[in-house]
C-alpha cells in the first residue's frame, strides 16, 4: 500500500473569480498563482468558478436517479465493448483504469491488457459529449427511460466547457504566452472534445477495498489537457506528490469549489512546465483509529456510494500537440515529438474495454461484490 504524504503538503485554492474582476490589480495575481500550484502539484482547487451552485446540486441530483435505475435500464445506453466511442453506461468492472508505466509493461503487452484486470474497478460510469462530434456520437438512454436527463445535461456541458475557457486563459496568462499562441491554444480545446463523465462509486465491503481484491479507481494520469472534478462529500480521492512518487496527498471535499488536475496534453503543452497529476481514488481515511469514515458498522463495514462528476477539457480531435514556442529554447529543448490527439487517446486506452469474451467473467465478479 502506498504511503500518504505530510499533510502539511497542502493543495492550493485559487479563486477564479478575481480574474474576471474589472480591476486589474486583482484579475493579474491570479495567473501566476494558478500556474505555480499547477507547476508544483498539478492540482489545485478553484473557487469562484461562476457556476451556480443550485445548477450543480441539479446535476448531481440527475447523477443520482440515472444510476438508482434498474440494470436493464441503464443497459439501455451500453457502451461499447471497444474504447470508441466512449460514450454511454459502463457498468461495475466493464472499464479498466491504469497508469502509463502499466500499459508500457512487457506483461501487459504480452497477455493484452489481462494482467491489469486482475483487480476490478467496482464503479459505474456514464460519458457524454458534444452533439457534434462524429467521432465521438453520444449513446443517449430512451426519453421515457429517463425523461429531461439528455436535455439538462446537454446543457450543463456547455456550461462547464465555459468554465474551462476562463481556466484556458487564466493559464495561457500565467504560462506568458504570444497573443498568437493563446489564440492557438484556445482554438486546440473547440469543446466538442471535451467528455461529461458522471460516476458512481456503489457501496462495497471495506475490506474488499482493503485487501485489494478490487479497487474505486487505481493511480493513473488523465490524457485530456485538464480534469475539472466536482465531487460529493464521502472523500477518497489522493494525488500522488510529483516530487516523492509513491506519497499520495488526501484532496478533501471542499464545498464551493472544484478540483482542477492536470493531464497528459497540458504537460507536453508546458514542456514539462506542469506535471501530468497522478491521482487515484480509494477509502478515506481512518476515523478514531478503528472505523473508515464512510462506513456503516464496524462488523460488516459498507462503504457509503460515492458521487463525482469528472469534465475533462481536450484538444480536438484531430489536433496536432506540440510544446508551444515559448516554452522552448536552448535550455528547454523540447521534450516530447509532436503527437495527434486522436492518436495519443487510442493508445491510453488500449486496455480500458475488455472483448467481447470476457464480459461474462465480469458480470460474475460484479455481482459478487453487491
Amino acid at each position: 500500500m502506498a504511503a500518504r504524504a505530510d499533510e502539511q503538503l497542502s493543495i492550493p485554492i485559487i479563486d477564479l473569480s478575481a480574474f474576471t474582476s474589472d480591476n486589474p490589480l486583482h484579475s493579474q495575481r491570479i495567473p501566476p498563482a494558478l500556474c505555480k500550484a499547477c507547476q508544483d502539484l498539478g492540482f489545485v482547487y478553484i473557487k469562484g468558478y461562476h457556476l451556480s451552485s443550485n445548477l450543480l446540486q441539479e446535476a448531481f441530483s440527475w447523477s443520482k436517479r440515472l444510476f438508482d435505475l434498474e440494470h436493464q435500464d441503464k443497459m439501455k445506453a451500453p457502451h461499447p465493448s471497444a474504447s470508441i466511442p466512449h460514450r454511454g453506461y459502463s457498468h461495475p468492472g466493464l472499464e479498466k483504469v491504469y497508469s502509463k508505466d502499466e500499459l508500457s509493461d512487457d506483461h501487459a503487452q504480452e497477455n493484452k491488457g489481462a494482467s491489469l484486470r486482475k483487480i476490478m474497478d467496482f464503479k459505474e460510469s456514464y460519458e457524454i459529449g458534444s452533439e457534434n462530434n462524429p467521432a465521438q456520437p453520444n449513446i443517449w438512454l430512451p426519453e421515457e427511460t429517463l425523461p429531461g436527463f439528455r436535455d439538462f445535461m446537454t446543457k450543463f456541458y456547455w456550461e462547464l466547457n465555459s468554465v474551462a475557457r476562463v481556466v484556458l486563459q487564466a493559464i495561457s496568462e500565467g504560462l506568458g504566452l504570444t497573443d498568437d499562441e493563446k489564440d492557438a491554444l484556445l482554438r486546440l480545446h473547440s469543446g466538442h472534445n471535451n467528455q461529461l463523465r458522471l460516476l458512481h462509486y456503489p457501496p462495497v465491503p471495506a475490506e474488499n477495498l482493503e485487501t485489494q481484491i478490487m479497487a474505486r479507481m487505481p493511480a493513473h494520469t488523465d490524457w485530456s489537457s485538464f480534469t475539472m472534478l466536482f465531487q460529493d462529500d464521502c472523500g477518497g480521492l489522493e494525488l500522488e506528490n510529483p516530487q516523492n512518487q509513491g506519497e499520495f496527498l488526501t484532496a478533501k471535499p471542499i464545498p464551493g469549489t472544484l478540483v482542477l488536475n492536470i493531464g497528459d496534453m497540458l504537460q507536453r503543452l508546458s514542456n514539462d512546465t506542469f506535471p501530468s497529476a497522478t491521482h487515484r481514488v480509494t477509502l478515506p481515511p481512518l476515523q478514531q483509529g478503528t472505523h473508515v469514515n464512510d462506513t456503516t458498522t464496524t462488523t460488516n463495514r459498507i462503504t457509503r456510494p460515492r458521487y463525482s462528476i469528472p469534465y475533462f477539457v481536450a484538444p480536438d480531435d484531430t489536433a496536432i500537440i506540440q510544446c508551444l514556442p515559448s516554452l522552448v529554447d536552448a535550455d528547454h529543448p523540447a521534450k516530447y515529438s509532436p503527437v495527434r490527439y486522436s492518436e495519443y487517446g487510442a493508445l491510453r486506452a488500449t486496455y480500458s474495454y475488455q472483448q467481447e469474451g470476457e464480459q461474462k467473467v465480469v458480470a460474475e465478479r460484479s455481482s459478487l461484490a453487491r
